[in-house]
Formats: C-alpha cells, structure tokens, sequence
C-alpha cells in the first residue's frame, strides 16, 4: 500500500473514523493537498465522500475555472461534488474568508447529514502556522500548532510533508489547480513559506521537523495545564457560567489562561494584546449589575456582570411563533408546551414551579401564542397592582441584556401571561379551583 494512503488509514482508525455508514466530507480547493487527500481517501475507503468547494470569486475566471477542474476531477473519479459561491458581502480579508469557509463546512455538515470533515492542512502547514504564531505573540497554547481533531474537523495530512505530497500527486498522474494567491507574498503565511523558512532552512536544514517537535511536545505540556485548569473551571463555573467573584480571586496567570482558552474552545485567533483587552475589559466591568458585552467576531460575544462571564453565541435558532388554539401538546425544536384540564375536584394543589403553573383560563379565549418579546409587551405581575412593561419587569428580575431575546413567553396578544421560568400573570394566577396545568418541557439538546 502507498505510504501516505497508510498513514491516512492509521488516521482513521485512531479517531475511529472508519465506519463505513459514515459520509465524509472533504474540504476541496483542487490544490495539491485537498486532491492528495480526496484521491486517497477514494482509493482506501468504501465511505461515500462529498467534496465541498467554496468558490471565493476573488480571482474572477481564475476561480470559476478551478471550481470548474474541481467539479471534473470529481466525476472522474467517481465523487460527489457540491460547491457554493462567497458572497460579495464578505470582507476580502484572510480573517473573514476563514470564518466564512467554517461557516461553509458546517452548513454542509447538516446538509449532508455528517459528523466529519476532513481538512488538508498538512506538516509544512502546522510549522508555517507556529511560526506565524510566534511572530504574532502566542502561549504555549498556541505552540500546539493544528490539532489533528477539533470537533467535526479532522485533519489526517499533518504528519505528511508538502514534498511528499506533490510526489503523490505526480506519481498518480493528478493535475491540481495552481492558485496564484498563493504566490503573493503580501499574505503573511504566503511571506513566511516564500521567504522566512527559506532563511531558517539555513540555520537549519530540517527546520519543517523541529518545528513540529516544538509543536508535539507543547501539546503535551499544555494537556497538563488544561487538567488543572479544568479543575479550576469545575469549582468557578455554574451551568456553563463563570462566577465573576471567583475568577477574580484566581492569579493574574490563571485568569489570563482561561481567556486564552475562551478564544482556544472558540476556534478564535488571537494574540496576546486581545487576551489583555478582555482582561482589562472583564476588570472594567467586573461590578457590572446589567452587564456589559464585548465582541469577538460577528456572531460571538463575551458578557461581563457582577456575577457572571460567558460567551453568547448571537447566531442562535430564532425561536418561531407557535398559535396555542386548544388544549393539547405544542411541540417545538426548543422544548413541548402542554396544557391539560384540571379534573373538576381539584380545589387545591401544588405551588407554581419554574416549568409548572396552575392556572384560571376559564374567561379566555383559546388564543394564545408561544413567542419570544415584541415591542409593546405588558405584564401583570402576580402580586403586584396593575400592569407593567416587560422590559421593566425584565429588569427588576436582573435579566441580563442577552439573555432577553430568548426567553419564551406564552401570550395573549400584547399581554403576557406566563413568563416561562420567571413568573405568572394576576390575570390567570388561582389560588384555588384552577381550571388548567400549563407545564413547559425544554428540549435536552438545549438545557
């Protein structure tokens, strides 16, 4: 067997990635490592293989033509082949065509219904990166280079070099594409292949291998760190939460690592001056009682307050409008409404819970719906004489800013009646004889 198809085979076998129900995915540019890959994997596994080519449109014909040879190639070999075209809003920027290349992958990952996709960085790649990271500013973290595994992301070249790839691509008689991006030294990682390793090959000669040593024994000094920080995040953390108080009493070291770790869990690039920003930014907004928020990238965000940090993820599902018309079950992607009918000799019963409400419905009419906040919302809080706006009430419960739009609400138009989670309206609220058990189920994949 070839030797670069024995090592792609070991990969697999050492993620346990060969189960042949398994659809993988495959990252294809047409250039030299992805047509490695792809024909490798064509030749030794029996697995149905898609490869996902996102069409930058930079180069004008230049692009249209190697999606053209990519989309060849694919049906000369006998693999599926789906590509999109970047859209126009996208920065023209390494930063933003990364993101929007994952962006990409994991569209695909639903759309095909898989768990794996293999990328094509390779050996030259890891050490061209670390050498990056190091002139950037970088930790230990950072010295790890690209892991072989993150998530749905797999990368089973980065034990193999660039020549050895360009040998497999000449020895079976494969045609890449040549991108001329590639060649223009004014992209840093295209400056650092094309000019710096040239001159640290000379101190050097196996320059490439030592840098991958370097990045080897990182990983394993880092998997010490990330144990004794994981205890650390175990006894500071409540549901995902980190309690502010108690990141503050940590050592600067640590409170720094753990940011580190925020842009490391992420997939974020980073350097040193953006971890001292969030530094300086939590420090800033540590007493917070509302909260204050900062961006990573478009979608990720970190919120500071006097008692927790987290990371939100605005790319969040929207919630749907769902039309409540009878007694019944509701079932949504986010957890099933159910309202049943109490029996007619319930006179008592238990006390309202966060997901559980006893309730008065007989004067109402059976339209209700299950939505997020709109603008005009009202409230009449248990307890309390008259009515209030639902920000107002929001407020007085300490809701941070972020958290507003995905609490549900089930209504009747403007008026909320049940604040899921946060309270009950005096309009439906009984003490005795209700006429109904409203009970919110949340969906175990978004506890």
């Amino acid at each position: 067997m070839n030797e670069i198809h024995q090592k792609i085979e070991l990969f697999l076998n050492q993620y346990r990635l060969n189960n042949p129900e398994s659809i993988y995915l495959v990252a294809f540019s047409g250039g030299f490592d992805s047509m490695c890959l792809l024909d490798s994997l064509r030749k030794i596994s029996p697995n149905r293989i898609v490869a996902i080519h996102l069409n930058h449109g930079w180069r004008g014909a230049e692009s249209d033509s190697e999606e053209d040879n990519c989309r060849n190639f694919c049906a000369k070999i006998g693999v599926e082949f789906y590509s999109e075209r970047l859209s126009d809003s996208v920065a023209k920027t390494e930063t933003a065509a990364r993101e929007a290349r994952y962006k990409f992958f994991e569209k695909c990952a639903k759309k095909f219904n898989s768990e794996i996709v293999f990328t094509a960085h390779n050996k030259n790649d890891n050490a061209e990166t670390l050498i990056y990271r190091i002139c950037k500013g970088t930790g230990i973290s950072g010295l790890q280079g690209i892991a072989p595994s993150r998530d749905i992301y797999y990368r089973p070249l980065l034990e193999i070099s660039r020549f050895e790839i360009e040998n497999y691509c000449q020895s079976q008689n494969l045609i890449p594409n040549s991108d001329s991006s590639n060649f223009n030294t004014k992209y840093k990682r295209n400056y650092i292949r094309a000019k710096v390793f040239p001159i640290l090959s000379k101190v050097n000669p196996n320059i490439v291998d030592t840098v991958n040593t370097l990045s080897t024994v990182a990983k394993e000094e880092t998997a010490i760190v990330e144990e004794y920080l994981s205890l650390i995040l175990d006894k500071i953390s409540t549901d995902g939460k980190i309690q502010t108080k108690e990141f503050l009493k940590l050592s600067n070291s640590v409170q720094k690592r753990i940011i580190y770790n925020l842009f490391i869990k992420n997939n974020l690039d980073y350097t040193r001056e953006k971890v001292l920003q969030i530094y300086d930014f939590i420090y800033e907004n540590s007493s917070s009682k509302s909260g204050k928020t900062c961006s990573l990238t478009t979608d990720l965000w970190i919120f500071v307050s006097e008692k927790f940090i987290e990371i939100i993820d605005n790319s969040a599902i929207v919630f749907p409008t769902v039309a409540i018309t009878n007694e019944g079950k509701y079932e949504t992607d986010f957890g099933t409404l159910e309202i049943i009918k109490c029996s007619k000799g319930v006179k008592t019963y238990p006390k309202d819970s966060e997901s559980v409400i006893y309730a008065d419905l007989s004067g109402l009419d059976f339209d209700f719906e299950l939505r997020t906040r709109r603008d005009g919302d009202y409230i009449c809080p248990y307890g309390l004489a008259g009515s209030q706006k639902l920000k107002k009430y929001l407020n007085a419960k300490k809701i941070p800013n972020h958290e507003k739009d995905g609490l549900l609400f089930l209504t009747q138009g403007k008026e909320i009646l049940w604040a899921i989670n946060l309270g009950i309206s005096d309009k439906i609220k009984v003490n005795t004889n209700p006429t109904h058990k409203i009970t919110w189920i949340p969906s175990k994949e978004r506890d």
